[in-house]
């Protein structure tokens, strides 16, 4: 943490931890007390997306941890994180003002070693939608969620729908690793012309701004064509690809995909669900979206 980094009055309800053994010590205080514990992992530049997730954490438990760290695991060699939006203090302030009891923000240092020799591998799960074109992105997710749940242990986390694919390659961890953790998917949080909520919506100029709900237009166009019937939709994806290049969209992927399996499909069938994904750039803004479909 920076010398110049400020952090509520230790007589404020929220307790602000930056190293492990502050996070443990301030968990035995609330475990002592019965609660449970609800948990949201974060990196930080919060918005109402993520309020609406800390949110559900206060239905569904008694406290909630919030984490802000801006994971360097899941960002690639030529991807953003130098520039990723960091504001810790105006992070704090908003935790305190949402009723927040812990917020961990630890540094680099504190969640990983100069040297690793252990890994998690992803088989299949990650082939198609982000994984496909974000190598080593959820490798590096499971890394520091496994990192937090052994370290928190929450009965509750709650993550956004937007990450649609990343719930289900969380949900499957917890299935396998044992972890005893609820996984729950908050509904995506949008502004009024339909654009999903997301922290590096602050990259887009006034311009693509404006053009960027055009993502969530196309889902919505597909989605109500195949709730009109359309049971194979290839062509008419096609056409939303095409007419998003033409808007300025440079198209990474948008599809059907299987809930369970996260493999595309091109033909729908009755009493399924389906996720109706898609993510694209404008500029050097990479917008994702979806839609979940039950026929």
């Amino acid at each position: 943490m920076s010398k110049d980094t400020v952090f509520p009055d230790p007589a404020d309800t929220l307790t602000v931890c930056t190293s492990v053994d502050e996070l443990k010590k301030a968990i035995r205080n609330i475990r002592a007390g019965n609660q449970t514990i609800g948990f949201v992992p974060t990196m930080g530049a919060l918005h109402e997306g993520h309020f609406s997730l800390i949110d559900i954490a206060k239905q569904k438990t008694d406290a909630v941890i919030v984490s802000i760290f801006v994971n360097p695991a899941q960002f690639g060699p030529n991807e953003d994180f130098d520039s990723y939006p960091r504001q810790l203090q105006e992070d704090v302030d908003a935790c305190k003002k949402a009723g927040v009891d812990i917020v961990f923000a630890p540094d680099r240092d504190e969640m990983y070693d100069d040297s690793t020799y252990l890994s998690i591998k992803i088989d299949t799960l990650n082939d198609y939608m982000c994984g496909a074109s974000r190598p080593g992105f959820f490798e590096g997710i499971l890394l520091i969620v496994n990192k937090l749940f052994n370290l928190i242990e929450p009965d509750v986390a709650v993550f956004g729908q937007k990450d649609i694919q990343q719930i289900q390659i969380i949900r499957q961890m917890v299935k396998e690793f044992n972890h005893g953790v609820e996984i729950v998917a908050a509904p995506i949080q949008r502004a009024n012309d339909g654009l999903a909520l997301s922290s590096r919506n602050t990259y887009l100029t006034r311009d693509q701004r404006t053009v960027a709900p055009g993502l969530f237009r196309s889902l919505q166009y597909i989605e109500q064509q195949i709730i009109s019937g359309v049971n194979e939709p290839k062509l008419l994806i096609e056409h939303q690809k095409d007419e998003l290049e033409a808007k300025g969209f440079e198209i990474d992927y948008l599809n059907v995909f299987t809930e369970k399996t996260l493999s595309p499909v091109t033909t729908l069938s009755k009493d399924e669900r389906y996720i109706l994904a898609g993510a694209a750039y404008l500029g050097k803004t990479r917008l994702i979206d979806n839609i979940l479909i039950e026929l």
